[in-house]
């Protein structure tokens, strides 16, 4: 189906964009938030009207989200929202594991006290939506958590590869923990380990290693869910 474009939303004077980078940001937003679901035609055309701007730019932002995995482009066809995918969203999480061990661990020597004070209480607020699950918040907060873990990583190209990781799986699912409930719970109780792991100021090599086999363990957990259904009709 075809979807029409949404207003463009402002962009702040005191971050200057390129127009492609705009259009880029613009449309990767409505895939994350799915007013742009997936099998949808992205019109070219009528996405420029709606920024003001000529196809070009537009054309531009679609070969980085071909290229990010989010827009898949067919000729005679056009541009669409990439179809939902498991081989694609085990392979997702599987990069944000590596990625966010990775970033984790080269952000130890920058983490402040109110870095991990900010994702203590992000895992508190976790915890406390254990008792009445909500899937959703609990998957924005669960970001928020590692983000708040990995913002001060120095390498922006490796900040950069998981946000656009985080992108492709928000897409993929609205929520992993939505399949997985039972996962959440220990979900929060690595988070602590890991707090604690920082606090004790662990090796980056150590820190590195739980915060992979922490997010495998959710992708374990997403697997298992999704085979047992198949298993019990053999």
């Amino acid at each position: 189906m075809e979807v029409r474009a949404m207003s463009a939303q402002p962009v702040s004077p005191s971050q200057p964009l390129s127009k492609a980078e705009h259009a880029y940001q613009w449309i990767r937003e409505r895939i994350g938030d799915h007013t742009f679901d997936a099998g949808d035609k992205l019109v070219l055309s009528q996405i420029a009207v709606e920024l003001d701007t000529s196809v070009v730019p537009v054309r531009e932002a679609i070969r980085r989200l071909e290229a990010d995995g989010l827009v898949t482009f067919e000729r005679n066809v056009g541009a669409r929202v990439a179809m939902v995918d498991h081989g694609s969203y085990v392979q997702s999480m599987e990069a944000v594991a590596v990625l966010e061990g990775a970033a984790t661990a080269q952000a130890l020597t920058h983490i402040t006290a109110a870095d991990l004070a900010a994702a203590e209480d992000l895992n508190e607020q976790m915890r406390a939506l254990l008792t009445d699950f909500d899937a959703v918040e609990f998957t924005r907060l669960n970001h928020e958590f590692h983000a708040a873990l990995f913002a001060r990583c120095p390498n922006d190209r490796l900040r950069t590869l998981v946000g656009l990781e985080w992108d492709r799986l928000a897409h993929l699912r609205n929520s992993t923990f939505a399949f997985v409930p039972g996962r959440a719970r220990d979900s929060v109780d690595e988070h602590s380990r890991i707090i604690a792991l920082i606090r004790a100021a662990a090796s980056a090599d150590e820190v590195e290693r739980v915060v992979r086999a922490h997010r495998t363990a959710t992708l374990h957990s997403y697997q298992e869910a999704t085979t047992a259904p198949e298993r019990d009709k053999s």
